[in-house]
């Protein structure tokens, strides 16, 4: 379907116009015209005392007027839905009017009298109403969020005629339970969805009432519900799955793994019990392994059955997987004081004194951010010294001179910073979709992307971009310096790993001086390792070295990056066990568990952003 082509017109203009063309006889023209009220106003009385004086005059009840084609304006198909049903044929109408819904699911399509009133229900074979209450679920998400509820009223108020005129029918009962739990009314749907049990028993009713108890919170009841549901056909895996979710809904983590076990046993590609499997194993232990054996599945199964999440919800918010890390140090935190207290009837000091070395990239994005803080350098500082590479490298980036810090390299482009602008975000779904969304950067040349780590342009105007250039801006130079490699990894794809030159850039980037740039050098590699497996014993092995560096210096004097990268480490996949042990103890032990995440300050920017609520 397609949106209006017009979205200039309200409603009443497009009435109207409808009436004009009406009077002239010029029908398809008049038809044109009713269809774009009905995108506006699905329920507006005079839209329908329009479309009614069309089908009159119009032959064959006015549907010849509306065709279905390819690409049908969602318009046209409610309006024939409408006069489908005035011509007798009301199953094909509710059949357009769901197509209706599943394009647009917030529009009131079906709050129209023919949809509610109770003799549609004696008309309709009750089959046929249970298909569609199941076309309406397809199209909605579980549950509706409550904005939504009301455009689903209609079919609601059908269902329960429906279900009064058929109270035994089990495959109706259980598409009516579908449509109540989706919009809130659990209680309902339990009662819907058990007597269609009683009527008919069956897997999928068992399965249905099993969603209704879970919706409603009633664990064990769902979990007695589907296990029948497995009695019944101890062939659909999925059931197995649904209990697995469940039973690690509620802790019992053990439990659902052997689920999702006895599952696997039976087929070891079923992809909803490999996804749930992979994300039961990592939230019981954190190991990435099990996220990117679970990334490897979805690259080496593109045609699974039906779109997962479970990926990207273990990555969500989590460090390198989901999202870059907020930058720390005196520095960053001087920055934001700063910037609150421009707004601020106390301003505080101005100066600030380093008693430890500070990125290169930190003190660039102090000095462009808030000139009006004067750093004072630290001196004496022990251990190797930090303006210089940790190796001998080819690029260098910054150059260093009484205190201060200059670009070695000439600025990009102006093309190159519309697409950096484009495409930086400071989260991701997970690496491989990184990975995906960095293309567009890949017809950039290499003095663009190597200049985008040291020229940081503004961050664009848009909602969040205005919320880092305001609150942290080293928040937005980071995304830029994390996309800018990413670009990389697409640079000369057709060159061999071992002696490509994208390999050899982000390798004098992770061993040049300690900077943001060796974190998101790094980061681009251990993405590089996430979607193609060829190259992980190579970019593990760096990964491993860069970290023990780290820890080496650190034993000297305080390495600001450490942290992060100890983060990148714990995300690389198949990283040697002594580094991971390595980079656990460079966190001060085991991270929280998976499910416990803490408020930093990217997600409390989140927060300002969104307005959701983060826990703290």
């Amino acid at each position: 379907m397609s949106e209006a082509d017009d979205a200039a017109l309200t409603a009443a203009e497009e009435l109207a116009l409808a009436r004009l063309a009406l009077d002239s006889g010029e029908l398809e023209h008049a038809a044109g015209h009713v269809a774009g009220a009905l995108a506006q106003a699905p329920t507006l009385p005079e839209v329908h005392e329009t479309l009614a004086r069309l089908a009159a005059v119009g032959g064959g009840g006015g549907v010849d007027l509306f065709p279905l084609q390819h690409h049908a304006f969602v318009g046209a198909v409610v309006a024939r839905a409408h006069l489908l049903a005035a011509a007798g044929r009301p199953a094909e109408g509710l059949d357009l009017l769901a197509a209706a819904t599943g394009h647009s699911p917030a529009v009131d399509w079906a709050g129209v009298p023919w949809v509610t009133a109770p003799e549609l229900a004696e008309r309709l074979d009750p089959d046929r109403t249970a298909r569609i209450l199941m076309q309406i679920c397809a199209a909605v998400p579980d549950p509706v969020p409550p904005a939504g509820r009301a455009a689903l009223g209609p079919y609601l108020v059908l269902a329960r005629n429906a279900v009064t005129v058929h109270p035994e029918h089990g495959l109706l009962l259980g598409a009516a339970s579908a449509l109540a739990r989706r919009v809130g009314e659990t209680e309902l749907a339990i009662r819907w969805a058990a007597r269609g049990v009683r009527a008919q028993p069956s897997k999928l009713g068992e399965v249905w009432l099993g969603y209704a108890y879970r919706s409603a919170g009633r664990t064990r009841e769902a979990l007695a519900a589907l296990t029948r549901a497995v009695a019944h056909d101890p062939d659909d895996l999925a059931v197995y799955a649904d209990i697995a979710g469940t039973l690690a809904d509620s802790g019992r983590l053990d439990e659902a793994l052997r689920w999702t076990d006895r599952a696997l046993e039976r087929d070891p590609s079923f992809d909803c019990a490999v996804h749930t499997a992979h994300r039961l194993r990592f939230q019981r232990d954190g190991e990435v392994a099990h996220l990117v054996a679970l990334a490897d599945f979805v690259r080496d199964h593109p045609d699974d059955t039906h779109e997962h999440g479970d990926l990207a919800e273990c990555c969500r918010s989590r460090p390198w997987l989901g999202q870059l890390t907020p930058p720390g140090g005196a520095l960053v935190r001087a920055l934001r004081r700063a910037l609150h207290d421009r707004h601020s009837p106390d301003p505080g000091d101005l100066l600030v004194r380093l008693t430890a070395p500070e990125p290169p990239s930190a003190l660039r994005t102090v000095a462009t951010a808030a000139p009006e803080l004067t750093v004072e350098p630290a001196t004496g500082v022990p251990g190797p010294d930090p303006h210089e590479p940790r190796r001998p490298v080819t690029r260098r980036l910054w150059h260093h001179a009484d205190g201060t810090v200059v670009p070695a390299l000439a600025p990009p482009s102006a093309e190159a910073v519309r697409r950096i602008q484009h495409v930086a975000h400071p989260a991701w779904p997970h690496p491989p979709a990184a990975y995906d969304a960095a293309v567009g950067l890949a017809t950039l040349d290499l003095p663009d992307l190597l200049g985008l780590l040291v020229h940081p342009p503004a961050a664009p105007d848009t909602a969040l971009g205005r919320v880092l250039a305001g609150q942290d801006p080293s928040l937005w130079v980071r995304c830029v310096q994390v996309w800018a490699c990413l670009g990389l990894l697409h640079h000369r794809t057709d060159e061999p790993w071992e002696s490509s030159v994208r390999r050899a850039v982000l390798l004098d980037l992770v061993w040049g001086v300690e900077d943001w740039v060796t974190e998101a050098a790094l980061f681009a590699l251990v993405t590089a390792a996430w979607v193609d497996p060829a190259v992980r014993p190579d970019v593990a092995r760096v990964i491993a070295e860069r970290l023990a560096d780290v820890a080496a210096v650190g034993r000297e004097r305080p390495v600001p990056i450490a942290t992060s990268l100890a983060y990148l480490a714990l995300a690389t996949p198949d990283l040697e066990r002594p580094a991971v042990e390595q980079a656990y103890r460079l966190l001060g032990g085991r991270p929280r568990p998976p499910g416990a995440r803490r408020a930093g300050p990217l997600r409390r920017l989140w927060h300002r952003l969104t307005g959701r609520t983060v826990a703290g």
